[in-house]
């Protein structure tokens, strides 16, 4: 640092570090993984430690905590006294340190499970995790429930750093165990590369220097890691969104809006709208503490003045025209739960957005994640540490981007009305669909004086409902046709609901979107239910492309009437069947959204059957089906047994 002072001067040396890029990064996993020692190891042999603080811990690592004879380096970060006495992580402490190459935010996050709340606040806001495990330990199940978080919060840069390696004698087997089975655990999370890193944190082999005692590794120590890692890809500089903090009026003369760009580009000259009242004008200056830009980018804060004297407020969000956040009333959403008191669907709270305070009351929980597997879990409440997915609705329209797209537009907390204590923070998925709205609470489903087994009896099934799912042209609609066919010359009676007929009656008013089709697929699935409890079969013929849709067809039916049918036809025989030209029309650009063009198609990894049209016959398929059918029973009428 003195040399650098010397040869270029202050005033240079503070420039150059004002140009450096800024890198937020976490460590997380386990208790007792080494968290803080690896932040305390990294300012160490950095030389970023004063001397006064460095002797401070030299004298403290006699009496409080287990490093034995070395320094424990851990201190530097558990400032509560608590944390020190019992030598655990409880706040989140923030450090702040920079090289030649980059700046950087530290956040030291609890390992405990009971503070998990305090993992999540200090995800929310870093850019790479770096995930310890405990070379003894392997992975466990609080390295499992971090990783999940980490994922849930948008964090895609992940180090899983393999430490204390000199307990395990530096074993190269044990390091590859580790990694195998943390890559099969997270194929379920949205990573990007794992960049797998022995270490000894105590030690300091891999921190900031190379380690003798890990020949066998040739890639980068961690220093050189985050000062190289790519965090560029996922800044957003297309869509324009700047939430107006405040509204700057220090004389008669100027009227500006000033906000923190979450992200896109903005220049003078270009035009923007505010919402939600919709009033547009064009952005005249961008005014900053320094001087005036050409233009501003995501993380920049600034003051726009306008051409126009508009209505503009606190809490008004700029965008740019035609490129305008989602808006809805009710928001699907993941929640994190944060405090004792037991959340529950019909809960009343206050939703902060980045830009709105609105009243708002959780309408329903769809489900609760076991974050240790992944799993699913139906549940009445959510309680402390708990992650569920939520239906959210607000007395007041919200404006939006999912948080995939955006952490700024797609994140929420919830405040307590009356302690005003935040106890949610949420993940912005959608606006929620009609899968989610509750029927009105007066309403009373009517029931049959008929009993399932007296229709058993009548028509000699199980009713069931079978979904064919595949890409267009793929041969639902033959399949379907003749397993209808089959089922009636065996006495059977059953229901047929074509896609192409389902478009022509209940849903000729949907369109060909993500959104609509999934609502198109809630419409057939209820008209199954139904059919269902009269006691007959249904055949639905469907794209039906989502994946998650799908699961949510299957729950309304009941999992125990569905089957699904993945008719996997390649798609280049779909192209040359397709007698109306969709292909053609899709690649060209006429269509959009076509699944398997330009739109997405999930194809099932858990359907009933997979079977191939152009492999296999009508008949042939058809068959197949109903030997699925005979052996799940619902070609067979009442049994006593």
């Amino acid at each position: 640092m003195h040399s650098a002072l010397k040869a270029s001067g202050v005033d240079a040396y503070i420039e150059s570090h004002q140009r450096k890029d800024l890198l937020r990064f976490l460590t997380c996993g386990s208790v007792d993984d080494g968290k803080s020692t690896l932040i305390g190891r990294l300012l160490h042999d950095s030389q970023l430690i004063y001397e006064d603080v460095l002797a401070s811990l030299e004298a403290d690592s006699g009496t409080q905590g287990s490093a034995g004879s070395h320094v424990n380096l851990a201190l530097l970060m558990d400032g509560l006294r608590a944390e020190r006495e019992q030598g655990i992580t409880i706040d989140v402490a923030y450090r702040y340190f920079s090289t030649e190459r980059r700046t950087f935010i530290i956040a030291d996050t609890p390992g405990h499970p009971q503070y998990t709340r305090n993992m999540a606040t200090g995800a929310s806001t870093c850019d790479l995790a770096i995930i310890l495990i405990d070379s003894r330990h392997g992975v466990l199940p609080q390295t499992k429930r971090h990783s999940y978080i980490a994922s849930l919060l948008g964090i895609r840069n992940v180090v899983v750093a393999v430490n204390k390696m000199d307990l395990v004698g530096w074993s190269h087997e044990r390091f590859g165990e580790i990694c195998e089975d943390y890559r099969s655990f997270a194929k379920a999370l949205d990573f990007g590369e794992l960049y797998f890193l022995p270490m000894s944190a105590l030690l300091g082999d891999n921190v900031v220097n190379e380690s003798d005692n890990l020949e066998w590794f040739d890639r980068p120590p961690l220093l050189e890691y985050l000062e190289t890692a790519d965090i560029g890809s996922g800044v957003d500089l297309e869509h324009f969104r700047m939430p107006v903090q405040l509204v700057s009026r220090p004389d008669a003369d100027f009227r500006g809006y000033a906000g923190t760009v979450t992200s896109g580009v903005i220049r003078p000259g270009e035009e923007i709208v505010a919402l939600p009242s919709g009033l547009s004008s064009t952005v005249e200056r961008i005014v900053t503490f320094d001087g005036e830009l050409d233009a501003a980018g995501p993380g920049r804060a600034v003051t726009l003045t306008l051409t126009d004297e508009i209505d503009i407020s606190r809490g008004d969000l700029f965008v740019t025209p035609g490129d305008e956040p989602q808006r809805a009333h009710e928001l699907d959403a993941m929640v994190v739960w944060m405090t004792e008191a037991e959340m529950a669907p019909g809960g009343t709270y206050l939703l902060q957005t980045t830009n709105a305070v609105s009243n708002c009351a959780v309408r329903s929980l769809r489900y609760r994640v076991d974050v240790d597997t992944g799993m699913h879990e139906q549940a009445l409440g959510l309680g402390l540490n708990d992650i569920g997915r939520c239906v959210i609705g607000s007395d007041r329209e919200l404006a939006f981007d999912p948080y995939a797209s955006s952490r700024a537009t797609g994140s929420f907390v919830l405040v307590d009305r009356l302690s005003y204590a935040t106890v949610a923070a949420g993940m912005i998925i959608g606006a929620a669909s009609v899968w989610d709205h509750a029927p009105d609470a007066a309403l009373v489903r009517q029931r049959s004086e008929i009993s399932d087994a007296e229709r058993a009896i009548r028509f000699g099934q199980q009713p069931c409902t079978i979904l064919l799912t595949g890409l267009t042209a793929a041969g639902k609609s033959t399949l379907a046709t003749a397993l209808e066919r089959e089922l009636f010359d065996r006495g059977k009676v059953s229901i047929r609901l074509d896609g192409e007929n389902v478009r022509m009656g209940i849903s000729r008013d949907l369109g060909f979107s993500a959104h609509e089709r999934s609502e198109n697929l809630r419409r057939v699935s209820e008209v199954a239910r139904l059919v269902n409890g009269q006691g007959l079969i249904a055949i639905a013929a469907l794209v039906a492309p989502d994946g998650e849709v799908r699961q949510r067809a299957r729950d309304l039916v009941g999992a125990d009437r569905y089957v699904e049918v993945f008719v996997d036809t390649p798609i280049d025989v779909c192209r040359e069947r397709d007698p109306h030209g969709l292909y053609a029309m899709a690649d060209s650009g006429e269509i959009q959204r076509f699944p398997g063009v330009s739109a997405p198609y999930d194809r099932p990894a858990d359907a009933d059957l997979r079977v191939d049209t152009s492999a296999q016959g009508v008949d042939e398929c058809v068959a197949e089906i109903v030997r699925v059918l005979t052996e799940r029973g619902f070609l067979r009428g009442f049994s006593a047994t």
